[in-house]
């Protein structure tokens, strides 16, 4: 895993150089943006709003036995913000568009279509990583904040037929506990998980060798190695902004 890190780590400082150089085609970055984000968002949605719906049933009826009912909107608001939103929603992402990343790299790899890239006197490196690490960058914050908001509106419905919970005071609560720099460090954590994602997963894809069977081994790999490095990232992130 060490040896991995610092292949990602080298492979993303030749990204930037690749990008800083002019060379990216902002086609490319529009289609990986598709492909990456667009194509994952009704999995990421889903899994979000179920998510909240659960944590909805699981906890509106023990916060009406205290009387504390009226801070359901604000305790889901505060735990999918912080925390469960930016993670489902990249997880979703990387179980389907990484591995299809991994994928179609592994498979240029192992029928020789990296080295005619490179017998073009062109950086494959560059040419593979960039468009998908600035699509995966721009846009799954994008879906990170839909994803709160679809997991807010669904802990809402849930609490009004679970507890009639009045949506104005499931909002009230919403905004009073609502923070700004949640919604801030929660963007930077779809931020960093939108680089992650392409970055390990096209890694992974880049180092395949072999034939077709390994293939397969490598998306499965890429599936396990980004999940590991997304929760590593979301600790890291928690102890510098809530612990330190």
């Amino acid at each position: 895993m060490i040896s991995f890190l610092g292949l990602c780590v080298q492979n993303f400082i030749q990204t930037l150089k690749y990008i800083l150089g002019g060379n990216v085609k902002w086609k490319n970055v529009m289609s990986q943006a598709a492909m990456i984000s667009y194509d994952s968002l009704p999995i990421a949605l889903s899994i979000v709003f179920i998510a909240a719906v659960v944590i909805a049933l699981q906890v509106s009826k023990q916060f009406l036995m205290t009387g504390a009912e009226s801070y359901v909107g604000g305790f889901l608001a505060v735990a999918l913000i912080r925390e469960l939103a930016p993670g489902f929603a990249a997880l979703a992402i990387s179980a389907r568009a990484g591995t299809a990343i991994s994928a179609e790299i592994a498979n240029m790899q192992v029928t020789s279509q990296v080295d005619a890239i490179k017998t073009l006197k062109v950086d494959p490196i560059g040419y593979y990583f960039a468009p998908r690490i600035i699509s995966g960058a721009i846009t799954v914050p994008m879906v990170v904040i839909l994803a709160e908001l679809f997991g807010i509106l669904g802990g809402m419905i849930i609490s009004y037929y679970a507890i009639d919970l009045h949506p104005n005071r499931y909002m009230s609560s919403v905004w009073l506990w609502l923070n700004t720099r949640d919604i801030y460090i929660s963007i930077l954590r779809g931020f960093v998980f939108g680089i992650i994602i392409p970055l390990v997963c096209a890694t992974q894809g880049y180092k395949t060798s072999g034939g077709a069977k390994n293939v397969g081994i490598s998306t499965t790999k890429a599936a396990i190695k980004t999940t590991v490095f997304l929760l590593m990232a979301d600790l890291i992130i928690t102890f510098l902004f809530y612990v330190c």
